[in-house]
């Protein structure tokens, strides 16, 4: 049943890989931080949640609520609960994760700008080697922002499929994990 899902999980790669490479671009339209801006990686995690949960089959929930678990463990609810943290965790770990690795290399780039401006005031010469070193640097982390552009959109979809995918017993990702249980 992936072709019901395809649409969404496309949407999203190509969202978060267009996005990712026009906040590369320093000039207009491009610069913008789009999947840096939590708010942004929020709604895409949430609609992740949602396909999982709107999607979810009875067999899915009781395996949330009612796990297949000894009946000493069903006596202490505690897998129950454990099973309703792990709904909740999957979209916030897929948020932090997008959010905090494309931040994180905007965050480097601006550091090695910052290194010219600093230096301004040690004199030309420093300021030159700095300007070569932080030029040369930053080239190789745009080189380097263009492969995690790739690499996030991908992580979040594939993750995102995953997650989908679990919650619909039949599927291959479910058999997998319950051969894991057993």
């Amino acid at each position: 049943g992936y072709r019901k899902y395809a649409p969404y999980l496309m949407t999203a790669f190509f969202f978060i890989l267009i996005n990712n490479l026009m906040g590369i671009i320093p000039f207009f339209p491009g610069g913008a931080n789009t999947t840096g801006n939590i708010a942004v990686t929020l709604v895409l995690a949430l609609f992740t949640f949602v396909m999982v949960n709107l999607f979810g089959t009875r067999k899915y929930f009781k395996e949330i609520f009612w796990p297949e678990v000894p009946v000493f463990l069903k006596a202490i609810p505690l897998m129950p609960v454990i099973e309703i943290i792990g709904v909740f965790t999957k979209p916030f770990s897929l948020m932090i994760r997008l959010f905090a690795n494309t931040l994180g290399g905007h965050i480097m780039i601006l550091s090695m700008v910052g290194l010219i401006f600093i230096s301004a005031s040690m004199g030309a010469l420093v300021n030159g080697a700095f300007t070569f070193v932080a030029l040369l640097l930053g080239v190789f982390l745009d080189c380097l922002e263009i492969l995690v552009a790739f690499i996030q959109a991908y992580v979040f979809t594939l993750l995102s499929a995953v997650f989908i995918s679990l919650a619909h017993p039949g599927s291959e990702a479910v058999e997998v994990v319950q051969d894991r249980k057993q």
